[in-house]
């Protein structure tokens, strides 16, 4: 069975000087303000679609490879992710790159890396960025 999943933006002016809030529908987790110089420039207390879409990222990857971990007869303690989607203005999003961190009783680095690029390959939001170069780090804690 499906499951969808919603946000939406209410976005007022243009894309220079407007701004917009971007709600969390499903998880009814809040709302956040979003405008082009949050995106453009970095500014604070703003977030922007590469940031939701970098949480996106951690989370699947994160969520994936607890999985091929666990199915491996390797549960994981914990597992840090950190996505960080780089936008070009005027390009547009560029890539995401994997920065991952877990602690994983009885793997070798090695191994913890061949489990880490399976589910940098096969998380569904890695699928779906499947246009943009996706890279990753990934270390045992």
């Amino acid at each position: 069975m499906a499951l969808t999943s919603e946000a939406t933006t209410v976005w007022t002016g243009d894309l220079m000087t407007g701004s917009g809030t971007v709600t969390l529908d499903s998880s009814h987790a809040g709302s956040f303000p979003v405008n082009w110089k949050a995106r453009a420039e970095g500014t604070a207390n703003t977030t922007n679609p590469e940031e939701l879409l970098g949480a996106a990222h951690a989370a699947c990857f994160s969520m994936a490879l607890s999985n091929i971990l666990a199915t491996a007869g390797h549960p994981p303690t914990n597992i840090q992710t950190t996505a960080a989607v780089t936008f070009v203005p005027g390009t547009g999003v560029t890539g995401s790159h994997l920065l991952v961190s877990a602690n994983v009783p009885g793997v070798t680095e090695a191994e913890f890396e061949a489990f880490a690029q399976d589910a940098k390959v096969n998380c569904p939001i890695s699928q779906a960025l499947a246009g943009i170069a996706i890279t990753i780090e990934a270390e045992l804690a």
